[in-house]
């Protein structure tokens, strides 16, 4: 009976104590240096009138397992004023959060502590991380993209001051085209889905796995050289402090394109779905095989007909109308860590993966191309060439990341690996007009797919001595990308009268079948090592470092033409899918029907590599009690290798070094503290834009969508920009914000993309002379609790900038503009710079209420018109017109923890359309290119547990 009421006593005390540990809640945070950019490792953390406290690690992160209840904490650190925080309320099964910074007492002879309340002390912790940042910079943290509902960083990055996202995809900075901004993961390079863009596609990272998104506008000696608007750092989550899981689904309705019976689609495969292609879509024959001309009996060398290779094509060529579907996504994440060993060190892991699946169609889509006319007298432009059709895109993407992390007291190491999937299925029909080289009329049948990948490694690690007065930090970070063009057929058909049409090469062109497979490796590493020491009797960081970064590109394209020997069993009659039937095909015996050629073209294949060796050093320092500075030198030693022929065979290229750039780029960022709320900065740094694989080649690289032809410059030079900053800002409680900022940026050999004067149709890169940028930008966060108290949950966002931009022509382009110049008209050596905007409006207009769930937002943004290709000669320059871009979003959140979020969106309000025109010299303008993307409903829910 004793042994039955001990065992009974015994199992009740443990579910006593499992019911108290399962009641606990838990305070935790970080714990920031106010005197430098920095945290704060190692500090103390007590809870008053307990015994109970922690320590920072050298993340400067604590974490204290509590009852529910109201605490008072004390933080405290040797040198540092000891500050208390009260009315810390902790919730049962809840975490607060608690983020503390502390100020030097150095000036003091007595202990100071320093008493605040816990709702304050929150708010002036999280301004305080911008205000303190050394550079300029604006960000958003994963509370805030949670208010704004956004599925991705595309999506939520556009919320953010100064930035703008163009094609929904690529962000711009302060007007900045997308040359000079750079988007880095992890603070490591990685390359897009477009290996051509120096910005990640930020559409594809979803945002249930970003803990911040910070967007530098100024740079200091240990970020990267090569960008000028902004660097975009996306910040991965690692570290669950508890068990986490969640879910989320949406949908969304495009009023012009979902549902609608016209949709257009080629050939399908059963792994589309999956944005992979099951293989039917594969080269049939090997790009080495012999193919024969359709004469005798047709066989090549090894006895392979011209027949046999033709039929193993597939025979399907014509675009087809069908219905379309509508836009869903899905996601999945989980997270969570555990304490391991007697000195709790922490192994975490976080998974996530997401799937979208959107559809776009577009009716009459133009593609248009104008000439200056001959006789000066006259300013009409006259059409070279004009293309309207309809389009339809299907666009799969999945991604998946995965990584573990693990903590001891003073080193840290995390391994993540991200893969992205991306299926792109394009079907077009077009009708073209020729007016000047050929009077003639042609259709065209387009069926594209793409399939691109990109699998990501990044290895991680810090580390900090006994005192935390050294910390090293080293990162690799390989990743692997993949672009293939699979099977992309173009069929022309010259139109020659009423229901009637022929296949003319000499003037129409042939039906094409394409092939081209890009394949590119990058290897990156970086160590930094901080120091911490007094410098003036102050604290200081003297910080130094290197880094090696290697990208390899294997470029090459397969073509192939669909000729017409005699005439064709069963009429053709501008079917494109009879081209290729069994009947049509040539045979020996009637010595006619359709049969492919080969058409290898040596500037259709490249290889190229460069490398970038870095290094840097960087002191961070007070000057005095107000003012900071950061100075710092950085070098890098840019090379670049080309392997090509020019189908002339006049250039033959192998393992050529065509760039071998050794620079330095200093950098010094001032701040002075006006006081507690407000900032004066100067900046000043030299920074570089680097052509790309593409722009520093021979290859010619044809476009069958747009019609367009990419020609490489080997002889393209990188540019070089003086980059100068001055800003004042203002800090106000609860995120508000007022901020001015000034800037001027002179470029040395810009690059910009140029139109051959006989060949409009053509573009290539080039360097022009020099340009310079200047412009200011106007910031301001603001809740309308100022008027009236019931108002403090509305507030509005808003960034307008003006931007000036000058570029100084080579002497070639001024005197072929002067060649052109119609009557009356004067031509100044002066003009825009290509892709700088010359005006930026971002506004938003919030309402936050998250006792009861509620956000919502109307947001607007819009860009000037914008250069977007040079024209020269007779051939004159294209503009983007401004798109206004206004969107509504309200989402709502359930239950005491607020785990169940339903969010809706309405996007293109104003239905605008996305257009390019020609503009000239008394001129009506011209469409370059148009599309209509469309009014769209979302619709999505999402659950956390």
């Amino acid at each position: 009976m004793f042994r039955l009421f001990k065992i009974t006593s015994i199992l009740f005390f443990s579910i006593g104590l499992f019911s108290v540990s399962a009641q606990n809640g838990k305070i935790e945070g970080k714990i920031l240096d106010g005197e430098l950019d920095d945290v704060l490792p190692f500090a103390n953390v007590t809870i008053v009138g307990t015994n109970k406290g922690s320590t920072s690690d050298f993340d400067g992160l604590y974490s204290i397992a509590v009852e529910p209840g109201t605490y008072t904490l004390s933080f405290s650190f040797v040198g540092y004023q000891t500050k208390e925080i009260t009315e810390v309320v902790v919730k049962e099964n809840e975490t607060t959060r608690l983020d503390v910074t502390l100020k030097s007492a150095a000036d003091n002879l007595q202990e100071v502590i320093v008493t605040t309340t816990a709702r304050r002390n929150t708010e002036a912790s999280v301004l305080n991380l911008q205000r303190k940042s050394v550079k300029v910079s604006d960000g958003m943290s994963l509370e805030g993209i949670r208010r704004t509902g956004a599925n991705n960083v595309a999506s939520a990055v556009k919320n953010i001051p100064g930035v703008s996202v163009q094609g929904g995809k690529y962000v711009f900075v302060r007007g900045l085209g997308d040359r000079y901004t750079k988007s880095i993961l992890n603070g490591m390079d990685i390359p897009g889905l477009d290996p051509d863009r120096n910005t990640l596609q930020m559409d594809v990272i979803p945002s249930s796995i970003i803990e911040n998104i910070i967007v530098s506008k100024t740079a200091t000696a240990d970020m990267p050289a090569d960008f000028t608007g902004g660097v975009i750092d996306i910040v991965t989550k690692d570290f669950p402090s508890r068990e986490t899981y969640s879910v989320s689904a949406g949908g969304s309705y495009n009023f012009n394109m979902h549902f609608n019976s016209d949709y257009l689609q080629g050939n399908t495969s059963p792994t589309d779905f999956l944005g992979i292609d099951n293989g039917d879509r594969d080269l049939p024959i090997s790009e080495t095989l012999d193919i024969p001309a359709p004469v005798g009996n047709g066989l090549n060398d090894d006895g392979v007909s011209v027949t046999d290779i033709t039929n193993s094509f597939d025979k399907k060529l014509a675009a087809d109308r069908t219905t379309s579907p509508a836009n869903f996504n899905l996601s999945f994440s989980a997270g969570n860590s555990y304490e391991v060993g007697e000195k709790n060190n922490k192994l975490g892991y976080l998974a996530n993966v997401s799937y979208r699946n959107t559809t776009e169609y577009f009716e009459q889509l133009e593609q248009n191309f104008f000439f200056k006319p001959i006789s000066l007298s006259e300013t009409e432009l006259t059409p070279n060439r004009t293309q309207t059709g309809d389009v339809g895109i299907n666009n799969v993407l999945i991604s998946g990341l995965a990584g573990l992390s693990y903590k001891t007291e003073k080193s840290k190491y995390s391994f993540n690996v991200l893969h992205l999937q991306n299926g792109i299925s394009r079907a077009g029909k077009f009708r073209t007009f020729t007016f000047i080289q050929d009077d003639i009329e042609v259709v065209r049948d387009n069926i594209e797919y793409t399939e691109k990948s990109i699998t990501n490694f990044n290895l991680s690690g810090s580390h900090v001595n006994e005192d935390a007065s050294w910390e090293i930090e080293w990162a690799l970070s390989p990743s692997i990308s993949n672009i293939n063009d699979k099977d992309v057929r173009v069929t022309p058909f010259e139109v020659i009268g009423e229901d009637q049409f022929s296949i003319r090469p000499s003037t129409a062109g042939a039906p094409q079948r394409l092939w081209r497979d890009l394949e590119e490796i990058n290897l990156t590493g970086k160590l930094d090592l901080t120091k911490k020491h007094e410098l003036f009797g102050r604290s200081a960081n003297l910080k130094f470092g290197t880094g090696y970064t290697f990208k390899e590109r294997d470029f090459r394209i397969n073509n192939y033409n669909i000729l017409v020997k005699g005439s064709t069993v069963i009429p053709i009659e501008g079917d494109a899918d009879r081209l290729l039937l069994p009947e049509n095909i040539w045979v020996p015996e009637t010595n006619s029907g359709t049969y492919i050629q080969g058409n290898f073209e040596p500037a259709n294949n490249f290889e190229s590599y460069s490398t970038v060796a870095s290094a840097y050093v960087s002191e961070e320092f007070k000057i005095s009690e107000k003012l900071k500075s950061v100075l710092g030198l950085r070098f890098e030693n840019y090379q670049l290798n080309y392997t090509g022929v020019n189908n002339q065979g006049t250039i033959d290229l192998d393992d050529e070094q065509i760039l071998d750039e050794a620079d330095f780029f200093p950098s010094a960022n001032l701040i002075y503290a006006l006081n507690d709320q407000t900032n004066l900065r100067a900046s000043y740094y030299e920074t570089t834009a680097r052509p790309s694989f593409k722009e520093a080649s021979i290859a010619q690289i044809f476009d069958p969508l747009s019609d367009i032809t990419f020609i490489g410059n080997i002889n393209i030079q990188p540019s070089y920009i003086n980059n100068y900053d001055l800003r004042y800002e203002r800090y106000g409680d609860n995120g508000q914000l007022f901020a001015v900022s000034a800037f001027y940026k002179s470029f040395n050999d810009p690059i910009e993309l140029v139109a051959f004067p006989e060949a409009p149709n053509n573009l290539q890169p080039q360097n022009v002379n020099s340009a310079d940028v200047y412009g200011v930008e106007m910031e301001i966060r603001k809740n309308f609790g100022f008027i009236a108290e019931d108002l403090r949950k509305f507030s509005v966002n808003a960034n307008v900038s003006i931007i000036e931009s000058v570029v100084q022509m080579s002497e070639q382009e001024f005197e072929s503009r002067q060649l052109a110049a119609r009557e009356g008209q004067t031509i100044d050596d002066e003009r825009d710079l290509q892709g700088q905007s010359p005006y930026l409006i971002n506004v938003g207009l919030r309402y936050d209420d998250d006792e009861k769930g509620w956000q919502g937002g109307l947001f607007y943004n819009v860009q000037g018109e914008t250069l977007e290709v040079v024209g020269i000669r007779n051939v004159p320059d294209a503009f983007t017109q401004p798109f206004h871009n206004m969107s509504f979003r309200l989402s709502k959140s359930f239950g005491e923890e607020k785990q169940s979020t339903v969010n809706f969106g309405f996007s293109n309000i104003l239905n605008d359309v996305i257009e390019t025109n020609y503009n000239s010299f008394q001129a009506e303008s011209r469409i370059y290119s148009r599309r209509d993307p469309g009014q769209q409903v979302s619709l999505g829910y999402s659950y956390s547990f």
